[in-house]
């Protein structure tokens, strides 16, 4: 791009993290939206935004030739010359433009185009594309997919020849090859019978007498050309013989030639040598000596650099994997996303939240006659929002038609006694562990204040929400230390309700569209159900605990404390904590 290789380097580090890293924006303009989010969200980055942007321009100039005659699929011109195909170009011009945006692409600060038409490959496609240029003048115009499978079926057709060997003293040869070669030392591998030699081919259509009467040779000729190609390599002035007393996991057989050789040598009283120290290497790389497995990371921070506030979902996170704790709320270790990431699952969750906020908040009390055709146009325009790309945006349309029913009918149920709405509200409780302050927060998706004084807080959820197994057991401590909260008077803007249902809403689109989980509801209901209030009280006093055991000193950050639950969860931070290490190793259990 014609940059220094160090403001190259600094340009691109800053496109990838804040432009392509995470969902894959559709267009130039979608690219530049992400950088100028990046900016707003975050000013202080503002010198890194300016390099990203800075690169972003100078691809968009480079590209704008090539993509002026053939535009992206799907992005036709309006009016008669982008009817369906679009502009449609000369094979020969493109490839002249294609040509020239890869130099300008390969340049450096001195002009220069470095290896592009260099080496076997370069000028493999430098012979291609001269041949397009001046060949490409007969093909009809094309359009930029057709063009672009032209290229594809063109460069399937070249083979790339890297010349001989790469070591100038060894090369590896078939048996013809090998009959030009005069060598110093010869290696023979393969001595097993049905690689060398090749067993009898089997002729679907001729017999070995109709072979015999129509003149044709026979099919043990070819082995017989084999033994010949191994009599004459094995007369080298030195001749390394190899077999494998295993091929495919099954035992193999040597090769006939080998069996002779060696009952001809023990005839004569002749001994061949051996090397038994490559065998005792070969067995000894499947039997390592010295084997110790990873132990379970467990890192023991000092007490002062422990988190002394953390949301409920941390607690969670607490529970199952303190490591994920360590690396994330002491290190201060945050997951990045992928480039070009998946979207579809997040995107559905965070499209699910924002479409139920923006309902909540335009339609408080009353509900509109069309609120289906209201809440699944939320719904799209949020996915859109979040990344999800138009075919994906297809799938979910007759999800989130069968989504905005089960919704409607939702909310007006939910709704018949009047109760009140607060969606996306923040809470915080203050409590003493032992002589320690700490901070429990929460963000509640949405808590239904009631006329008897209950608050019911509703989770969603798009995939499969925590069991009730999971909730008792404290496991899944998120509903429960949100009423805590709730019943303290943790939230300002709502003031001190009782625990009411404590529910989570699966919502998929599926078969069911969605389904309402309840872990916990007022007086509970039987053995199945427990009292909101009562379990409440129990996450707290299970919290309590909890942070009692790590204000010691001596308690560490143990990688998956509970592997029953966290298999269920794929951490951020599994690859730092070396699961598949000591997980493989028998460890996990012990836990």
């Amino acid at each position: 791009l014609g940059l220094p290789a160090a403001d190259l380097a600094r340009q691109r580090e800053a496109l990838e993290r804040l432009g392509l890293r995470g969902a894959r924006a559709e267009d130039w303009d979608a690219l530049a939206a992400k950088l100028v989010a990046a900016r707003e969200k975050s000013p202080a980055k503002g010198a890194e935004v300016d390099a990203a942007e800075a690169l972003l321009a100078r691809l968009k100039a480079t590209f704008a030739p090539l993509a002026k005659i053939l535009p992206p699929w799907g992005r036709w011109p309006d009016g008669p010359e982008g009817e369906h195909l679009g502009l449609r170009a000369s094979p020969a011009n493109a490839t002249r433009i294609l040509v020239e945006t890869l130099e300008a692409l390969a340049r450096d600060a001195d002009g220069a185009l470095g290896e592009l038409w260099s080496g076997h490959g370069g000028e493999a496609m430098s012979r291609l594309l001269a041949g397009l240029i001046g060949e490409g003048g007969a093909l009809p115009p094309t359009g930029a997919r057709a063009y672009a499978d032209l290229l594809e079926q063109l460069m399937q057709g070249e083979t790339v020849r890297v010349g001989g060997a790469t070591q100038p003293r060894l090369r590896i040869l078939g048996a013809i090859e090998a009959r030009l070669v005069r060598a110093d030392r010869l290696v023979l591998a393969g001595l097993e019978e049905g690689v060398w030699p090749r067993g009898a081919p089997i002729d679907p259509f001729l017999s070995r007498p109709m072979r015999e009467r129509l003149g044709l040779p026979s099919p043990e000729r070819r082995i017989g050309l084999s033994a010949h190609d191994f009599a004459q390599a094995a007369c080298a002035p030195e001749v390394v013989l190899l077999h494998a007393e295993r091929r495919d996991a099954q035992p193999a057989v040597k090769s006939r030639w080998l069996w002779r050789l060696e009952t001809l040598a023990r005839g004569a009283g002749v001994a061949i040598p051996e090397r038994p120290e490559l065998l005792a290497w070969a067995r000894g790389l499947d039997a390592p000596d010295g084997y110790t497995p990873a132990k379970r990371p467990a890192p023991c921070p000092p007490v002062e650099h422990r988190p002394i506030k953390m949301a409920v979902t941390r607690i969670e996170a607490l529970t199952r994997d303190p490591y994920s704790v360590w690396a994330r709320d002491i290190l201060k270790l945050f997951p990045m996303e992928r480039p070009d990431e998946p979207v579809e699952a997040r995107a559905r969750g965070t499209a699910i939240h924002a479409a139920f906020e923006r309902f909540s908040v335009e339609f408080p009390r009353e509900l509109p006659a069309d609120a289906a055709e209201i809440f699944s146009g939320y719904y799209l325009q949020a996915l859109r929002g979040a990344g999800m790309p138009s075919e994906g945006l297809a799938r979910e349309a007759a999800l989130a038609r069968e989504a905005a029913a089960w919704v409607a009918e939702l909310e007006r149920v939910r709704r018949a006694d009047g109760r009140a709405l607060h969606v996306e509200q923040e809470g915080r409780l203050a409590i003493m562990v032992d002589g320690h302050a700490f901070t429990l927060t929460a963000k509640a998706d949405r808590i239904e204040a009631d006329p008897d004084g209950h608050g019911h807080i509703l989770d969603y959820k798009t995939g499969r929400a925590p069991s009730q197994k999971m909730v008792d057991t404290g496991f899944s401590p998120q509903l429960t230390l949100t009423a805590a909260i709730l019943a303290a008077g943790g939230f300002e803007t709502i003031g001190r309700l009782k625990p009411g249902e404590l529910t989570y809403l699966e919502v998929t689109g599926r078969k069911p569209a969605g389904r309402e989980e309840l872990r916990a509801l007022p007086g509970g209901a039987g053995e199945k159900i427990p009292d909101s209030a009562q379990a409440a009280d129990e996450a707290m006093a299970g919290l309590a605990q909890l942070l009692r055991r790590y204000f010691d000193p001596a308690q560490a950050y143990v990688s998956r404390t509970a592997p029953q639950f966290v298999r269920q969860h794929h951490g951020d931070y599994d690859h730092l904590a070396r699961v598949f290490e000591w997980s493989t190793s028998g460890e996990e259990g012990e836990a």
